[in-house]
């Protein structure tokens, strides 16, 4: 046998006996035979490197530094899942989705695993990139270190599709927790707080040798890409693990919100036996042509929800309260308490919203309190404890003034925040809004933070987000902790923010009320700044998801002379304001019509669908009802076809037809 064969075929026998141990769970072989393959395996390699393998078995030990994890765009956005914590939550949820479908509907329960979220992309069966989840736009490439998570596979077994991405949960089980706290203990060190932070901390580790010690494990349950050869969810897991991949044997196919809520049941006993942290339950519509019927909202799929099990509380002291001034003037107060341990973290501050939730509570300073994690991330005060209130404790009188600039506070009626109407002067609005303009979602000048945004309005040279315009780089470089680099590095991320599409900028400019989605359908209504500040209440309020409040909002922004100055320096600096002609319509041939798809599409996919309905004037809608025009319905059609061809006056068409029409 010559030495490439015995190479691959110690490999392939490694690989076979990871996939028994890790996803099995049935070794057949000792520990000490594994071992002995591995080091033959590594001599081997060491001596004939004209065969390495960048996924060989041999690599799983890590020993790779990494002192910089590039930053990597998902191809596919890893959108958050809505949460609920009460089964009336569920019950509405369910209720929309059959009111949305209108035929009968499956459910497939999981663990939600607490962890880090991950994104590996596999290509011909083989392990490509592994990408954290960021801020769901974008993450961190980790791919050296979760190589070395055993149950990651390298190579996949079986038919598996030539390209795609697997998403999942890398988790810290409680074994390896207690095993690496009780090291640091040994050693001195601080203990760590919990897996799931600690799971998070140890993939960010520069050396992969180091990750290999944690021994993290990996939980996957869902397979993105394009033209994937799955029907449903639960199709979808069982073909993720007869290609190797560690999918629990947890998860459940439900009938009906029944069998859904038995399961919650269950497992909210059943968790505190399990060898790693859940902190819910994933609850998804089964079916994929369902799933796509549902769509998306701006953050979340609308076919999953997410039932978190009632949150941790714990009491401690209520020490003091301050006030925080937001980039729109509102005025957040902040409970400060005596440090108390929260569901493995050090909770020292905590929300209190607004001048009514402290009415609500009737909370004071020096009263004992329960504080709670929102979601189990944000931390707030959801109970006084009254049996141990002070006798002499006084009402807290929320404050008259800014807490910044001395301005005396309004409360518009309606409203539940106070506002501090100096925005001119009060300094955390203004580097508010220069921050919210270079943060990713707007004009993504990634080179000034925080920090930077300071820096330079604390020296005179930005006031106002068009000032980034007329930066020079002899002004940057004497600032504090300013290199060449840094310096050039902020003037090309200003001129790379030119190119930003109109719809981010809108969104920049930090207009009240008006968020990612809402500068989008006005960016895809008015096309430019100039129709924009042109546009009459009743038009404002004719786009989709746009009421009063934010058509008046609009439209005192643009009649401020201030706002009217900032908007032609940013145009004269070359900032787009307005779309560019990739963006806009090509035609307004399907102008006034309204469409919707159903059934399995074949000849395009639903979003490139709905595109040239957009790209073309029309308007995609969610429902049957008398108000749409055609329903293109695809192989399988269900409940909407029979309801629009009840309805009588939907038009209905075939994929082909559609694109005849679109094309004519």
């Amino acid at each position: 046998m010559d030495i490439q064969t015995k190479i691959n075929e110690l490999r392939e026998e490694l690989n076979q006996h990871n996939y028994n141990y890790y996803i099995l769970d049935n070794p057949v072989i000792s520990d000490f035979e594994f071992d002995q393959k591995l080091k033959e395996l590594q001599e081997l390699e060491k001596n004939h490197p004209e065969f390495y393998d960048l996924n060989s078995p041999t690599l799983r030990v890590g020993g790779t530094i990494t002192k910089n994890f590039p930053t990597i765009v998902h191809e596919y956005r890893m959108y958050s899942l809505d949460n609920s914590y009460s089964i009336e939550d569920l019950q509405d949820w369910e209720k929309r989705i059959e009111k949305t479908l209108d035929e009968k509907v499956e459910f497939v329960c999981e663990l939600k695993y607490d962890g880090a979220s991950i994104s590996i992309l596999y290509e011909n069966g083989q392990i490509k990139q592994a990408v954290t989840r960021g801020d769901g736009f974008q993450g961190d490439e980790i791919t050296s270190n979760v190589k070395t998570i055993q149950s990651v596979p390298l190579k996949l077994k079986g038919n598996y599709p030539e390209k795609f991405y697997i998403r999942g949960e890398i988790i810290l089980p409680f074994k390896e927790f207690n095993r690496i706290n009780s090291e640091r203990s040994e050693q001195g060190l601080e203990l760590y707080a919990n897996p799931r932070n600690t799971a998070s901390g140890s993939l960010k580790q520069q050396d992969s040798g180091e990750v290999a010690k944690r021994k993290l494990d990996c939980y996957l349950y869902t397979i993105v890409g394009n033209h994937l050869p799955f029907e449903s969810q639960w199709d979808m897991l069982q073909s993720a693990k007869s290609f190797g991949f560690k999918i629990p044997n947890t998860a459940k196919l439900c009938s009906s919100l029944e069998e859904v809520l038995a399961f919650i049941e269950h497992w909210d006993t059943e968790r505190k036996n399990l060898a790693f942290e859940i902190d819910g339950i994933v609850v998804k519509v089964n079916s994929f042509s369902q799933q796509q019927e549902l769509g998306f909202t701006a953050k979340s799929p609308r076919w999953a929800m997410a039932y978190k099990f009632k949150a941790e509380k714990a009491e401690t002291e209520l020490l003091s309260i301050s006030y925080q001034v937001g980039r729109t003037g509102a005025i957040t107060p902040v409970a400060n308490l005596k440090p108390v341990n929260l569901a493995g973290t050090i909770v020292k501050r905590a929300s209190l919203h607004n001048e009514d939730i402290i009415n609500k509570l009737d909370v004071r300073i020096g009263d004992m309190v329960y504080v709670e994690k929102g979601g189990e991330i944000i931390p707030k005060i959801v109970e006084v404890n009254f049996d141990v209130r002070q006798p002499d404790s006084i009402k807290i009188e929320f404050i008259q003034n800014c807490p910044e600039c001395g301005t005396e506070l309004i409360r518009k009626e309606g409203e539940a925040q106070h506002f501090c109407p100096n925005e001119d002067e009060c300094k955390p609005q203004i580097i508010g809004r220069l921050e919210h303009y270079v943060s990713r979602k707007a004009l993504d000048m990634a080179s000034i933070g925080g920090e930077t945004a300071v820096l330079l309005y604390d020296n005179g040279l930005v006031k106002d987000v068009a000032d980034f315009y007329d930066l020079k780089k002899e002004q940057i470089l004497p600032l504090d902790r300013m290199a060449e680099k840094s310096a050039q590095n902020i003037i090309d991320a200003i001129e790379e923010s030119k190119k930003i599409p109109f719809e981010k900028v809108l969104y920049g400019i930090g207009i009240r009320h008006v968020g990612e989605t809402v500068a989008k359908k006005l960016a895809k209504r008015f096309h430019s700044i100039e129709n924009l500040q042109n546009a009459s209440l009743e038009e404002l309020e004719n786009v989709e998801d746009i009421g009063g409040k934010i058509a008046i909002s609009i439209q005192e922004f643009f009649t401020k002379e201030k706002n009217q100055i900032l908007i032609e320096r940013l145009k004269n600096s070359g900032v787009q304001m307005e779309v560019g002609e990739s963006e806009k319509p090509l035609s307004n041939l399907l102008e006034g019509k309204t469409f919707l798809f159903t059934g399995s599409l074949t000849e395009f996919t639903r979003e490139e669908a709905q595109k040239l309905v957009e790209q073309n004037g029309g308007k995609n809608i969610s429902a049957v009802s008398k108000n749409l025009n055609y329903l293109i319905a695809g192989e399988k059609a269900g409940s909407k076809l029979k309801k629009a061809e009840a309805i009588g006056t939907v038009q209905i068409l075939t994929e082909m037809e559609f694109l005849k029409m679109v094309n004519s």
